[in-house]
């Protein structure tokens, strides 16, 4: 018997990171935006939303290298709303009428969003009796995240008064967690690391109302969370015995990533530090049990990015100069999942599956009962036996048309050669001309239960709207759509989709 068996009604979705809505406030938020997604999800026979990771991010941007495993990006929270609760002026938002509508700008996002949270957090602390009623809240939010917050709102307070700088450069005294306490620090940094929870305290509040209602509309979220953790997180900073960094300098001893592969000829150098997973095991996997519980408490059911790492890890030198000079270690395979069951019996978890699949790997995955991934635009261009294509797909599975780090499907397709467009035309018989509506189509009809499509290929775009291209670190994640485009949709393919999700029983 497998451990996990959830999978057990089709349905359809979108992928889309909050990052993309529309809006004047340089970044998509969770506005009126994202209800009005909701609602174009329900109107077009949906049940899922799903999104990218929620932590905030650093340098590069990317939603799968964050501060913490636990915390939400400030940059999503809707300034409007703190207009409505007096915790900022309408000239506070007049900064943002100049930045970018059809991207985010993250250096011009850092410099504009990061002043106005602190004017909020600053008439939140000096004016208590005009906000009683959001103390209150605060106060119980502290309570229920007590788990992770306070050691999280110290690590920011400090990256603050450092300046932004990585933990692995503070002077000494600060590096070692264990040593530091709140008695020793300055008034400055405490007030900082209050300021960072209170930042939270908006982003969940806000979270929790926009999940509501996508509740209310019958959306389910589907939510992300990387397997490994930034280094300069406060998950390393606080827990060093749980990675595998030196005693004495905290540095990685060893780093991950991924052999070469569809995405690159030397392989992927993430630099994330690897698990100690004796140490984890020791604990019987509590770190990753909060981790899953915290998930749980922001999504419905939760995406983990690279599965096979949990089979065997690619473990690269701290000091390697590529990727490939890498080797496969051993990973906690079912035992950790074991331990998941136990303490969270009704997890929903989407296992990826993507790239070097062994024997293995695949038996972890039966074992444990997770469904898996497809995706169409790795199904063409080889044989019929190709595991992606659609009449070799299996019921427990996820597909999709294409991830966040692909392509958009048109144009992945007019930069695949002739080889691989005519394997496409022919399997599908189509000329090619929709290439991105035959996969919404081809993913709705296929065997497997849940079928995602990126919200870029429900606009037919092209390479203009690709979210990430992997081993790039700069310019990505920028991408964000327009109110109209998805007007447009409301108004031509919704109906559309409806008869799809009919056809197909989704």
């Amino acid at each position: 018997m497998p451990l996990f068996d959830w999978l057990n009604k089709r349905g359809a979705g979108v992928l889309l990171h909050p990052t993309c809505f529309p809006g004047d406030q340089g970044i998509g938020t969770l506005d009126y935006s994202a209800r009005t997604f909701i609602d174009f999800l329900a109107n077009s026979g949906m049940k899922y939303w799903q999104v990218c990771p929620l932590g905030p991010t650093g340098f590069g941007d990317s939603p799968y290298q964050t501060f913490s495993a636990f915390a939400g990006n400030p940059y999503l929270i809707d300034l409007k709303q703190l207009l409505e609760l007096g915790l900022i002026k309408v000239t506070d938002m007049e900064p943002f009428r100049f930045m970018p509508g059809s991207r985010t700008d993250f250096g011009l996002l850092y410099e504009t969003k990061w002043p106005v949270l602190k004017k909020a957090f600053t008439e939140f602390s000096e004016n208590k009796t005009s906000h009683l009623k959001l103390h209150r809240a605060f106060d119980k939010f502290l309570i229920s995240e007590s788990k992770w917050i306070d050691a999280f709102g110290l690590f920011m307070g400090l990256k603050d008064k450092f300046k932004g700088r990585s933990w692995l450069d503070w002077p000494k005294e600060f590096r070692d967690y264990s040593k530091v306490s709140e008695k020793t620090l300055d008034p400055e940094t405490l007030h900082g690391a209050l300021s960072h929870k209170f930042y939270q305290f908006l982003f969940f509040t806000q979270w929790s109302l926009l999940k509501n209602y996508a509740h209310e509309k019958g959306i389910q979220i589907i939510g992300d969370i990387p397997i490994f953790v930034s280094l300069d997180s406060v998950d390393v900073w606080c827990n060093p015995e749980y990675f595998q960094i030196s005693k004495k300098t905290f540095k990685p001893i060893a780093v991950a990533g991924c052999p070469p592969d569809y995405f690159s000829r030397d392989g992927q150098f993430w630099g994330n530090p690897l698990y100690n997973w004796s140490a984890l095991k020791a604990d019987n996997y509590q770190w990753w049990a909060d981790r899953f519980e915290a998930s749980f408490s922001l999504y419905d059911i939760v995406r983990i990015d690279h599965f096979r790492g949990f089979e065997a890890y690619w473990s690269i030198r701290a000091n390697a100069k590529t990727a490939a000079e890498g080797k496969w270690v051993q990973g906690p395979g079912l035992d950790l999942f074991t331990a998941i069951k136990d303490a969270l019996p009704d997890s929903r978890i989407i296992a990826e599956d993507l790239g070097l699949i062994t024997p293995e790997v695949t038996k972890l995955l039966n074992d444990t009962g997770l469904p898996g991934m497809a995706v169409l635009q790795f199904a063409f261009g080889g044989e019929s036996d190709n595991m992606y294509l659609p009449h070799n797909i299996g019921k427990n599975t996820i597909i999709y048309s294409g991830t966040h780090d692909n392509d958009t499907t048109i144009g992945w397709y007019k930069t695949s050669g002739e080889e691989i467009q005519d394997h496409v035309r022919r399997y599908y018989n189509v000329s090619g001309e929709s290439v991105g509506w035959d996969f919404i189509r081809s993913a709705y009809k296929t065997p497997a239960s849940l079928a995602i499509v990126p919200l870029q290929d429900l606009m037919s775009l092209d390479n203009e709207g690709r979210m990430n291209e992997p081993g790039n670190a700069l310019g990505n994640w920028q991408w964000r759509y327009q109110s109209w485009q998805l007007e447009s949709l409301n108004n031509e393919s919704a109906q559309y989709l409806t008869e799809l999700s009919e056809l197909y029983g989704r």
